[in-house]
């Protein structure tokens, strides 16, 4: 069984919500990732995304943006993120670790090579964000070949016909796009979350876990009371940026800092 599954069911059965924590790879610098992959799941982290860095992240706001544009300064790229999970499982066995990025660097890897590279890596899914799911076929079975989830996002906007549509490949959990607009956005409309996640309930038996514009414990709090659980990014995204001069060490600590406080409000 894939470790998202794992730790998704051991969440249920604890009666307890996911925190899914996303960072981009090699922000602000790629010696800071893997400490701070680590120092996530020591303070509380169920999921981590890595984003792999892209110069077009059509779906991250400024603050995200700036991140990928971080670590390009770096040369960080899909192969160099996977040598981190490599690096990272020497470690931890057991914490799911998802690849969120765009199509372009995989495609241009081909579909066969990423899946076998991601795999050995201990990679537990990937979510491609500008992938639908007419295109997305080819991928997807070379994801199920090698046994990682493909993950979808849907939104507020998505229709009932394409929630069948993209339910019928997701696996793993589903992400659901609190709000209509760029990672880092505001204004979450709770009743809207859960009108929206009820009606997606309706098609699968999936988890589904809720993010952007979750900036705190108490926001992961209120949307993770309709879902499955909160996707965080942007917060952690924006501090390290803060803190690009700093130490490594001096980042890392911050960021856990602020992930144990989500941790907090959303055991609350």
């Amino acid at each position: 069984m894939n470790r998202i599954t794992q730790r998704m069911n051991a969440l249920n059965e604890a009666g307890r919500k996911a925190f899914v924590a996303y960072i981009v790879s090699g922000d602000p610098r790629p010696s800071v990732t893997l400490e701070t992959m680590n120092e996530l799941v020591d303070k509380g982290v169920d999921i981590i995304e890595l984003g792999i860095p892209f110069s077009d992240p059509m779906a991250e706001g400024k603050v995200i943006q700036s991140g990928h544009e971080r670590a390009l300064e770096h040369n960080v790229s899909l192969t160099s993120s996977i040598e981190v999970v490599k690096q990272f499982r020497e470690r931890d066995n057991e914490t799911p670790v998802v690849l969120m990025g765009y199509a372009n660097p995989i495609e241009r890897k081909g579909y066969q090579i990423f899946a076998d590279m991601a795999a050995d890596a201990g990679v537990d899914g990937v979510l491609t964000v500008d992938l639908p799911p007419e295109e997305a076929v080819d991928l997807n079975a070379e994801l199920k070949r090698v046994g990682l989830e493909n993950i979808f996002l849907l939104a507020p906007t998505t229709t009932p016909s394409r929630i069948r549509d993209i339910v019928s490949l997701a696996s793993g959990f589903i992400y659901y796009v609190s709000l209509k607009g760029v990672t880092g956005a505001g204004h979450l409309d709770l009743g809207s979350v859960k009108s929206k996640l009820s009606e997606i309930r309706k098609m699968t038996e999936l988890p589904l876990c809720v993010g952007f514009g979750i900036k705190d414990g108490a926001s992961a709090k209120a949307v993770s009371e309709h879902g499955d659980g909160a996707v965080v990014g942007s917060v952690f995204v924006d501090r390290m940026g803060e803190l690009a001069n700093a130490s490594d060490a001096e980042i890392v600590s911050a960021v856990g800092q602020l992930a144990a406080n989500i941790r907090l409000g959303l055991d609350s």
